[in-house]
């Protein structure tokens, strides 16, 4: 089941149920789940680019117990400054999966994509992620950074991300380039009735077993990527391949979706 935070706060927010139109989703409008944890050195350049997409959206941060100057940086130099802009603080580090989890009462937009907190990924990809769905009615849409390019990475990188997406076409008879992209774009009712148990970076693997199997069509758009090194902050370990690749096993065998 989806919760809201049981502790923190969310600024220049509504309680879960009473935004949108008549208590719904507002129409046209992007939700923009950005989970962050220790992006003091990218954050600040990261928000102005989401902020200057060219779609209409809302943003809303969750700050995962940041320790190096995040939460302050948001306190400081964020709420308060952008109206369409809420943050949640969570009082202790649960990791991404369970930031977005808490983040998903309060979407207002009909549509929502998830957004890291530093530069691997351009904001002014959202139009062309977002048009399947405002044009041609999809439920889920992902941004491939392999759809139409082959972009530099770490050849273990390369290695875990070609064997998800060839487990996901495997397992789920789905086609597919690019399991593990950040940019993952729903309905938000679609995301939302999904019930998730993620904590840290199995929410790739989870939501995409879980919307395959409820029979929701992946349609994946080619997008940029400019990949950064574990020195330049990248967290994802190779132990985050291994539980990936479990739980597409064990949502498409043993589990309810």
């Amino acid at each position: 089941m989806n919760t809201a935070p049981t502790s923190g706060s969310i600024q220049g927010g509504m309680p879960p149920g009473e935004g949108g139109v008549q208590g719904g989703y507002i129409p046209g409008l992007l939700t923009v789940l950005m989970p962050v944890y220790n992006e003091i050195g990218t954050l600040p350049q990261a928000l102005p680019r989401v902020l200057a997409a060219p779609v209409q959206k809302e943003v809303i941060i969750v700050d995962d117990a940041s320790t190096d100057g995040t939460a302050e940086y948001l306190r400081q130099q964020v709420e308060g400054r952008h109206a369409e802009v809420r943050v949640i603080y969570l009082d202790a580090n649960r990791g991404k999966g369970a930031a977005i989890r808490a983040a998903i009462p309060y979407i207002r937009g009909e549509y929502v994509i998830i957004q890291d907190g530093d530069l691997e990924y351009d904001p002014q990809d959202y139009p062309l992620i977002l048009r399947p769905m405002m044009e041609e009615g999809a439920q889920v849409v992902y941004g491939s950074r392999f759809l139409k390019a082959r972009p530099q990475m770490r050849f273990p990188n390369r290695v875990i991300n070609w064997l998800l997406a060839w487990l996901v076409r495997t397992l789920f008879r789905a086609p597919m380039t690019d399991e593990a992209t950040c940019y993952k774009a729903f309905r938000s009712e679609v995301l939302a009735s999904i019930p998730l148990q993620c904590r840290r970076f199995e929410f790739c693997p989870e939501v995409t077993a879980k919307a395959l199997r409820r029979g929701y069509r992946i349609v994946e758009v080619p997008i940029r990527y400019a990949p950064r090194s574990k020195a330049q902050g990248k967290k994802i370990r190779w132990t985050d391949g291994v539980v990936a690749i479990w739980t597409l096993l064990k949502y498409r065998f043993w589990r309810p979706r």
